[in-house]
């Protein structure tokens, strides 16, 4: 048995070791591999990525960065057709921008035991302008079937030379092999910063490179005909070189409560420090947090913005005249700049057209609207200043860099602590910042430089408050009303998807969600008061909550309401898990019971307690007379629960659900 074994481990290393990842040579076995030998439930693999970055002299642009990309990937089932498509983003800014080339793409099938290759055509390849900032080259390959291979390599000319995409070795499908290299001329000084739970360790030297000069010379013209001529010198440099080589990397999968999985995958980021050419003083970029903030406050896209007052001034006088008291002109304000200028979509740390455009054409960026609203806090004299936020997709700013923060919200700070405001959101609130910003710590940046981290999230609980007076009847047919209350991030969350959709939607889908449930007298209070908490309420009638058996009946007193599934199954997680804010909910429920029967079988009250404070889960029930009456409190006290708790915490969902999950028997008189 045991030699058996170990010569299957012989055959499958000696059989991955003589795979040839030169473009163009795909293996039979290749394709004939039916599943991945990593992970059996894989949908796809990268068989090969390789990424070559360097750095290229032009002789009019000086120089460039240099992307080379090839990967092949193996398909294994119908899902992995997602990754026959390939997009590629091309940066842009004025009149420079990112120049796709080299395009070569082929689709391989083992047809007939004969490998039949189809390349790529001008058909399958797209090129579109997401935004002003973004153009977008798509490609997706031809002739797919479960089991094809298809393989693609590239070229991306960049003039950002500060500007180096991350270097990934991770992503949701298992990779084989993966060669990476990363060159830099020893002018430019880049930081290396890593992030992830995969060990990379990069192989580093120093190497040769060498730049040849062309010139050209005319004569005058005055001792004879004109002449040019032209003549080359070199140039001898070092350059940095750091190389990756890894097999046999393991997919990321997506999980439950991951704020960005992004954040977690094993990658390497190259962030321009400084640039030195000979004979030049340094010229720094950034190296820490201060001077990351001197770079962006130094922007006139950002302080000048910042300053400017004279397109509001006569708008803002008329509004606060009339009052005083600072927090009566802050909301004033707030509530004026939210239904004055619509956020357009865009993220960005700096303004685009200006604050000025955006407040005359009532449309901007997230920097716009909310430097145009700090700006206004200070002239009604407040002391507001701008906080510099990266947002959830963006991914956690751990290190300093440029790159680190993309987004821009306000601060007032009072004696009594910081009021944090977002107007690019029509239904955020003081302190309620979209969930898009909810991204661990801000930077409040003041007026004298000076900046501090600033956590971005509220320290008062999302409440959802759920109130149900029910009659059950002997058929097992639920009838009753129910009224929600939502408050701070459930109020907004639920005012977002009730006051964007169409109402008759809205409803199929909240009476599909519990059920085929019956809903009538519908109605929403406070949808557009959001100093109040919104309340939903309406009348209902649900068939078959109860199981007749015999004489007796059973359900669970929750009803539609019990949580189904732990969300939680994986034996061990290491990452946070992120709820996004601390929140409470409150079930009340009174179920009067069917006539001619009484309770013979109830369950018992428990408290659950998760560990440090964390959360908590109260389950009380009682019968009086003729009534059932349940009160459920859920607490989750935390937004991130570190992954040391993760065994507690799913232990504390099985026992949660499987409390909900417990019935009321009812046996007749």
């Amino acid at each position: 048995m045991r030699i058996t074994t170990l010569f299957l481990i012989i055959c499958f290393c000696m059989n991955s070791f003589a795979q040839n990842f030169s473009f163009g040579k795909v293996s039979k076995q290749e394709l004939e591999e039916k599943f991945n030998p990593l992970d059996s439930f894989a949908n796809a693999a990268y068989l090969h990525k390789y990424r070559r970055t360097y750095f290229q002299y032009d002789q009019e642009k000086g120089f460039v960065v240099v992307t080379e990309i090839f990967e092949r990937i193996k398909i294994y089932t119908q899902e992995g057709f997602d990754y026959t498509t390939k997009k590629v983003s091309l940066y842009k800014s004025n009149r420079d921008q990112e120049e796709f080339s080299n395009l070569k793409a082929y689709t391989y099938n083992l047809i007939e035991g004969k490998i039949i290759n189809e390349k790529l055509g001008k058909d399958g390849i797209f090129e579109s302008e997401l935004n002003k900032y973004l153009n977008q080259v798509k490609f997706t390959m031809p002739n797919i079937k479960v089991g094809s291979i298809i393989e693609y390599k590239y070229r991306v000319e960049s003039p950002f030379i500060a500007n180096i995409d991350d270097f990934v070795f991770q992503h949701d499908i298992p990779i084989h092999s993966l060669e990476a290299s990363f060159e830099a001329p020893e002018y430019y000084n880049f930081k290396l910063l890593t992030k992830g739970f995969l060990s990379v360790i990069p192989k580093v030297e120093v190497r040769h490179g060498k730049i040849t000069i062309m010139e050209k010379e005319r004569s005058d013209g005055f001792s004879g005909p004109v002449k040019t001529t032209f003549s080359s010198s070199n140039l001898d440099f070092k350059k940095n070189v750091t190389s990756y080589s890894l097999t046999n990397v393991s997919a990321l999968k997506e999980e439950p409560y991951v704020n960005n999985i992004n954040n977690y995958c094993s990658a390497i980021s190259y962030e321009l420090s400084y640039v030195k050419y000979p004979q030049s003083p340094i010229k720094y970029y950034s190296t820490t947090w201060e001077d990351v903030v001197k770079t962006i406050f130094q922007s006139p896209s950002f302080d000048i913005e910042l300053g400017k007052t004279g397109y509001f001034e006569e708008d803002i006088d008329a509004l606060i005249n009339s009052t005083s008291d600072p927090i009566m002109r802050a909301s004033l304000i707030y509530n004026h700049v939210k239904h004055r200028v619509k956020w357009n979509g865009y993220y960005g740390k700096y303004t685009d057209g200006g604050v000025r455009k955006a407040y005359k054409d009532q449309v901007g960026n997230d920097a716009e609207i909310n430097l145009m609203l700090t700006a206004m806090l200070r002239y009604a004299g407040l002391n507001a200043n701008p906080v510099l936020v990266s947002t959830r997709h963006n991914g956690i700013p751990l290190f300093p860099t440029l790159d680190g923060y993309n987004y821009v919200v306000s601060a007032i700070e009072t004696s009594n602590g910081v009021i944090l405001l977002d107007a690019t959101s029509k239904y955020s609130t003081p302190n309620i910042l979209p969930i898009r910003t909810l991204n661990w710590e801000g930077r409040i940046v003041r007026d004298d430089k000076s900046s501090s981290t600033i956590s971005l999230y509220p320290k008062e609980k999302s409440k959802n408050i759920v109130t149900i007076i029910a009659n059950l009847k002997q058929n097992g047919n639920l009838e009753g009303a129910i009224r929600i209350a939502k408050t701070n991030y459930s109020a907004m969350t639920y005012r977002e998807q009730y006051l964007e959709t169409d109402k008759s939607q809205y409803l199929e889908k909240l009476e599909n969600e519990y059920g085929g449930m019956e809903i009538d007298e519908f109605e929403v209070k406070n949808e557009m008061d959001l100093s109040n908490p919104v309340m939903e309420s309406f009348k209902f009638t649900l068939e078959g909550q109860v199981d007749v058996i015999a004489d007796k009946l059973y359900f669970s007193p929750l009803f539609f309401l019990k949580t189904k599934e732990n969300p939680f199954k994986l034996e061990k997680r290491e990452f946070p898990v992120d709820f996004g804010y601390s929140s409470s909910s409150r079930y009340m429920i009174s179920v009067d019971l069917p006539e001619g029967y009484r309770v013979e079988v109830i369950p018992e009250s428990v408290i659950l307690a998760l560990p440090d404070n964390l959360g908590a889960f109260k389950y009380n029930i009682s019968v009086i007379g003729s009534k059932i009456q349940l009160v459920i409190d859920a607490e989750m006290n935390q937004a991130i629960i570190s992954p040391i708790y993760y065994e507690a915490l799913k232990e504390y969902f099985s026992k949660m659900i499987e409390k909900e999950a417990e019935q009321i028997v009812l046996t007749k008189v």
